[in-house]
Order: C-alpha cells, then sequence, then structure tokens
C-alpha cells in the first residue's frame, strides 16, 4: 500500500471511506463536510492500487498548531495498523514544517459511545494527551475531548 497526498482530489473516494463507518459518520451534514474538506485540506490517502482504503485530513490553526481534521480506515481495513501508518506519515510531514503542536477532537468519554471508546484508545496510545472537555462545542450530545500531542520541543 501507499501514502498519496497531501494534494488530494479524491473527494468521492474519502467519502466511500467514511460511509463504510456508520458508527463514527453518522450525522450526514459532518460526513458530507469531512469528504469535502479532504479535496481543499491538506490530506492522505492510503491507497490499495487505485482504491482509498483510508485518508488523514488536517487543518492549520497557526504555523506551530494544527489538527487531525478527520482520519478514517475503511471498515474492512480497520485493526491492521493502518491509521497508525497514516498518523505517522502526517506527523512527520508536519514535522518537516516544524510544528510543534497536532491535537484532535472526539467525542468525550461522558457519553458512554464504545466505538468512540475506540477512537479516544487509538488516541492514547499513540501519544495524545486529553487536555479538556467541552460539552456543548458540537452540541449536547456529542461532549468533545481536546487531546494534543507534542510533536517536538522548540
Amino acid at each position: 500500500m501507499d501514502i498519496a497526498g497531501p494534494d488530494l482530489k479524491r473527494a468521492s473516494e474519502c467519502e466511500a471511506v467514511l460511509r463504510s463507518l456508520p458508527m463514527w459518520f453518522g450525522i450526514e451534514r459532518a460526513l458530507l463536510m469531512y469528504a469535502r474538506d479532504s479535496a481543499i485540506m491538506p490530506t492522505f490517502a492510503l491507497t490499495d492500487g487505485p482504491t482509498v482504503v483510508g485518508f488523514l485530513t488536517l487543518r492549520e490553526h497557526f504555523p506551530d498548531a494544527w489538527d487531525i481534521h478527520c482520519i478514517a480506515i475503511r471498515a474492512d481495513f480497520r485493526g491492521q495498523g493502518h491509521g497508525s501508518r497514516l498518523l505517522a506519515h502526517a506527523e512527520a510531514w508536519l514535522r518537516e514544517r516544524n510544528v510543534r503542536f497536532l491535537q484532535v477532537k472526539t467525542v468525550a468519554e461522558t457519553s458512554p459511545d464504545p466505538y468512540y471508546e475506540q477512537t479516544r484508545e487509538f488516541y492514547r496510545r499513540r501519544g495524545f494527551t486529553p487536555i479538556e472537555i467541552f460539552p456543548t462545542l458540537w452540541d449536547a450530545h456529542n461532549p468533545a475531548l481536546q487531546s494534543i500531542k507534542v510533536l517536538y520541543v522548540g
């Protein structure tokens, strides 16, 4: 498998990845936004031949601070290390640009969702530290957990 990007223009293929994961991407408006944003924000895709099996989209807030806007691995490819590989690739790309901090927001543990527990564990195992819960950033049913990772100490 190869990694393409960061100028990925394959929104329909990213949308197909998201649609394979309704437990995480069940809000249609958000799903369409993530697919659209994959074509305009820096995005890396893991490809198996011509097929996108996963992608990671980044957003710059400040030159030193970026976030993972979206990461998704097609349902039938999950649990094989592909998300870790994409994340490591994105982190290396950000370090080359002297980015110090990478953050991510996901549904907080105050919402008892077993799928998002998997997501939080993924980030914990990869060095992200929970920083704050925003109870209504998205809406009352989706409290946002902000986590951060230091990419380098400058």
